[in-house]
């Protein structure tokens, strides 16, 4: 990714966290964070990637929600990035990393209490001799 793609992609990604989350007025966009967004060299595509809490269904209509107003999100840009001669067309992915983050986190945690509750003993063969 060039420097140009990068800073075009985090500006992006500032535009659309503040219009998500201030401007939009659908109800069924929950909960959701503009994580991150990738440009494509020839500046055509945005990949953004969204964080959305809640529940599978809440998830999925939030991001539902967010495809039918892409219209209007890919207008916001337009006026907000007016030096572009093209604004990007969005395609809007849902990012699950945070989640996966979290199930980790507790699987670490479920085994580092399994651990605490049961300290390792050691085999009959190890013994020290008397």
């Amino acid at each position: 990714m060039s420097k140009r793609t990068e800073q075009l992609g985090h500006e992006i990604q500032r535009i659309l966290g503040e219009v998500i989350q201030y401007e939009l007025k659908d109800p069924r966009v929950g909960f959701a964070t503009v994580v991150g967004v990738e440009v494509t060299a020839d500046l055509q595509i945005a990949r953004v990637r969204i964080s959305v809490m809640g529940t599978p269904d809440e998830r999925r209509e939030t991001m539902a929600a967010l495809e039918r107003a892409r219209g209007f999100l890919r207008r916001r840009l337009a006026e907000e990035l007016n030096y572009l001669r093209f604004v990007p067309e969005l395609r809007l992915i849902l990012d699950t990393s945070v989640d996966y983050s979290l199930h980790i986190d507790e699987l670490l945690r479920r085994a580092a209490e399994e651990r605490a509750d049961s300290p390792p003993q050691q085999p009959e063969d190890d013994k020290p001799a008397e």
